[in-house]
């Protein structure tokens, strides 16, 4: 049993011998006995139930996904976000959290958009 250490950049498909191995020692750690570890007691009923609960609430939040927009984008700026590859989407999408989280960034760019 050891680590796996591997550098994937974003959109890069993780390699089938890193994936292999990963299988691997995930089938031998299976085999292996738990290890009871005084920093981590067995969980409550209760902390389970409030687990369960947790789960709940991120399945119902996955079949409720972010509203779908259709947004006009210069094409050379939608050139460079899909250059980032796979996930580019999410990326626009923090980016666009960000400066509406910003409201300096955000007035200065309703100030341009004014101006145009």
């Amino acid at each position: 049993m050891g680590t796996i250490v591997s550098t994937i950049r974003v959109g890069q498909k993780i390699p089938k011998e890193i994936l292999k191995l990963a299988k691997e020692q995930v089938k031998e750690a299976r085999k292996m006995p738990p290890v009871y570890d005084p920093d981590c007691p067995p969980s409550t009923p209760e902390a389970l139930a409030e687990f369960a609960a947790m789960a709940r609430e991120l399945r119902k939040n996955k079949r409720n996904p972010s509203p779908v927009v259709a947004l006009r984008v210069k094409p050379d700026v939608l050139l460079k976000y899909k250059a980032l590859g796979k996930g580019y989407t999410s990326i626009m999408a923090d980016v666009l959290n960000y400066v509406a989280d910003n409201p300096e960034i955000l007035s200065r760019a309703s100030e341009a958009a004014v101006t145009r």
